[in-house]
């Protein structure tokens, strides 16, 4: 993977990420010039690169089946089709508990299933707010959902892009900016942009709900962020409808690729949580709640990107919190 400068203002940027790099311990981390960036990128153009050789890439899908298999494994059962509406503390024990209200917790779905639990940990993303609110948790932050709109190479020129070529990221947004992402398959996705979603789970250009469409645009922090950076937001959208303005992005980095060199691909959601004084959130957000039921409730609110990356060590950080909140 590189990360590169391809303005003199983003040296700095870049240098103080390769210090953290190497704070963390990332193997083999280093910063090169223009050309060792060619000669790892033959058409990728910048003056200074962050090179980390030993990123790769995964089947994320695969990952995540694989983790659902151990989990079913070590005795779990995964519920999928399962739109939680409810969370209450049980008025009694079952008769046949010996040692009382063992599953305090009764969690119920939009069919009036039930499924009773000791305590309750939450990781709902894009309604990650929604379902905290139901166990008496504060409506901030507030999820406001972002598409990401991805391009990709046609085949015939996956050959210009060998590897992740990323932007020095803006230190003013978490999104990550334009970047080249070759996939398992052999393809090459390119960008993602960043515009308001219309719908949480909008994925497709014209999905829209009223409901989560007035919850985003009603919501001050949302107006609070748009206006100080009005500029900004208008190049992004502005970018999401020409392709030619995309296209100008990704010259920065390889100038040889063209509009004819390109097709629209898939879109994403990112689940931004923002809050009322219109700041993006970029930490980890933990809550539970009101009364008894907060106690045993522990609401992921946020999780910083990249989740899927970094799932491991954001997963060992959620069960330490679930140890010292639950006492386990």
């Amino acid at each position: 993977k590189l990360i590169v400068a391809v303005e003199q203002d983003e040296i700095p940027r870049l240098k103080g990420l390769y210090e953290r790099g190497l704070q963390n311990n990332v193997r083999d981390l280093k910063l090169i010039g223009a050309e060792e960036i060619k000669a790892k990128e033959p058409f990728c153009r910048g003056l200074m690169a962050l090179d980390s050789p030993y990123t790769g890439i995964v089947n994320y899908r695969q990952v995540a089946q694989s983790y659902a298999e151990d989990f079913k494994e070590a005795g779990g059962t995964i519920l999928t089709d399962f739109e939680v509406t409810n969370m209450e503390m049980a008025t009694e024990s079952s008769s046949e508990s010996e040692d009382g209200l063992k599953y305090p917790v009764v969690v119920r779905n939009s069919k009036g299933e039930e499924v009773s639990c000791g305590h309750v940990v939450t990781c709902a993303g894009l309604h990650s707010d929604r379902l905290a609110e139901i166990s008496g948790c504060s409506p901030e932050p507030r999820i406001v959902p972002f598409r990401g709109d991805y391009l990709v190479l046609k085949p015939e020129k996956c050959y210009m892009v060998k590897g992740n070529i990323y932007p020095v990221p803006n230190p003013r947004f978490p999104f990550l900016g334009f970047h080249f992402t070759p996939r398992m398959d052999g393809s090459v996705w390119l960008g993602p942009n960043a515009v308001l979603a219309f719908k949480r789970e909008g994925y497709k250009l014209l999905d829209f709900s009223p409901t989560d469409f007035l919850d985003a645009v009603l919501y001050s922090g949302l107006w609070k962020l748009v206006l100080r950076n009005l500029s900004y937001g208008l190049g992004e959208m502005y970018r999401a409808c020409s392709l030619s303005a995309q296209v100008k992005q990704l010259q920065r980095f390889i100038p040889e690729v063209t509009v004819n060199d390109i097709v629209r691909g898939p879109s994403g959601v990112r689940a931004q949580a923002l809050d009322s004084d219109g700041n993006l959130v970029d930490d980890f957000v933990f809550d539970g709640g009101s009364g008894d039921i907060g106690s045993r409730i522990l609401h992921v609110r946020n999780a910083p990107s990249p989740a899927a990356t970094s799932s491991l060590a954001i997963a060992r950080m959620i069960a330490d919190e679930v140890k010292q909140r639950f006492e386990l």
